[in-house]
């Protein structure tokens, strides 16, 4: 069954955000709806910004507002709006029924763009179980909003004839997904499993969107991952052995990016992908370090880092993309190591590797122990899983001086000290 289709169609929007009190400042919001909106295929035409002490329950922005996004409506000739928030579907109703035009939300917008991106079935499984559930609390008010063109934001992935389907439908295709999801889970869990038991640590690689993620893992690893100026151009997880210098190796694992207003949809939708962060023994967080936003952009990452669960582990942060940093230094003083780099011309690469090499060695118990040749087997395992510092062949043996990680230490000792 295909779930989902790219349309090309280019559509005129206005962006509307709502700035409450003591909230960020929603300028700076826009501007990152208004990339996610070029992301999704969209041209922004304009935007409008209301100060109110909290949404409308009814029209999200006043009637005075409206009256005003009809008007720039008109004058731009946009085909629609986006709302910065998630709209309940009252809202949605009450604004397409003011200003007769498509209505797409923060949610709806991400959740489209996440529908392009996926190509695991994993991947596929998450985004449309996402969508069916934003969609099911949504149905009235959508259909009517989504009907009018026929096409662009937020009519990528389950087609259902473009949402001419029921509560009851909804209801029976989540449960459908949910049993394929479990599915797909206990596969990684079984791949996490195996991981485990090879002994080898696991760093993930985690940070806002665009943030120059994949680009490290390729230049890492030579991954070979797709690597592009957008926003969620990486949405399925992808795992990599790197090799250090004393021989030593660990994983690294990709993630899909962080954001502001993340649809909570996505995050239950997406648990299994996201709790790589949480399964990890070791977080690399990528900052893009020329982002005039990174401080805000760091506070969301560790945000929902906290809301994963995955803390109490040693983070080291990357200040990426250094070749284009103008202007006073960041800085990250929740973690344990901060290096400058650029991951797109390899500049501090090399210290990342020293610090995760002496994050390894932080969780080895050194040795200096006689092996038989016999138990030249032992001294391989060592080799792989360990740093193998030096090996002085004897006539009674072989001579070893070593780190091994603290899981295998018992396994690789001679029998001699059995």
């Amino acid at each position: 069954m295909a779930l989902y289709e790219m349309e090309d169609a280019k559509e005129r929007v206005i962006l509307v955000g709502v700035q409450e009190n003591d909230a960020e400042p929603e300028e700076e919001s826009l501007d990152e709806l208004a990339e996610l909106a070029r992301t999704a295929g969209a041209e922004v035409a304009g935007r409008l910004i209301q100060k109110r002490e909290a949404m409308h329950p009814v029209t999200y922005i006043g009637k005075g507002k409206i009256l005003e996004l009809k008007e720039l409506l008109w004058e731009t000739d946009a085909t629609g709006i986006i709302c910065d928030d998630e709209l309940t579907s009252v809202q949605l109703n009450h604004l397409e029924e003011e200003l007769e035009c498509k209505i797409v939300d923060r949610t709806l917008l991400i959740l489209d763009i996440f529908a392009g991106r996926a190509t695991t079935s994993e991947g596929k499984i998450q985004v449309e179980l996402a969508q069916l559930r934003y969609r099911s609390a949504r149905l009235v008010g959508l259909r009517e909003s989504l009907s009018r063109l026929g096409g662009g934001i937020g009519t990528r992935g389950p087609g259902e004839k473009k949402l001419e389907t029921d509560r009851r439908l909804i209801r029976t295709r989540i449960s459908a997904l949910k049993a394929e999801l479990a599915q797909v889970e206990k596969h990684r869990e079984l791949i996490r499993g195996k991981r485990t038991r090879g002994n080898l640590k696991t760093a993930a690689i985690v940070g806002y969107t665009n943030a120059g993620k994949s680009t490290l893992l390729n230049t890492l690893t030579g991954a070979g991952i797709l690597a592009e100026d957008k926003l969620f151009a990486t949405l399925d997880p992808t795992t990599r052995v790197l090799e250090l210098k004393d021989g030593q190796q660990i994983l690294l694992t990709d993630t899909v990016g962080f954001i502001r207003k993340l649809p909570h949809h996505l995050v239950e939708a997406f648990k299994s992908t996201l709790e790589e962060a949480k399964y990890a023994d070791y977080i690399i967080h990528v900052v893009d370090a020329s982002n005039p936003q990174a401080e805000l952009q760091m506070h969301t990452v560790y945000e929902t880092l906290r809301e994963l669960g995955a803390t109490g582990k040693k983070i080291i942060t990357l200040l990426n993309k250094q070749d284009q940093v103008q202007g006073e230094a960041l800085r990250d003083f929740r973690a344990d190591y901060t290096v400058k780099c650029s991951a797109r011309t390899g500049e501090g690469l090399e210290e990342l590797k020293d610090v995760l090499a002496k994050l390894l060695a932080e969780s080895q118990i050194y040795l200096e122990e006689l092996y038989t040749y016999k138990e030249a087997g032992k001294i391989q395992i060592i080799r792989e899983y360990g740093s193998l510092l030096s090996e002085e062949y004897r006539e009674d043996g072989i001579f070893v001086k070593a780190r091994v990680p603290a899981e295998i230490f018992v396994s690789v000792m001679p029998k001699s000290h059995k």
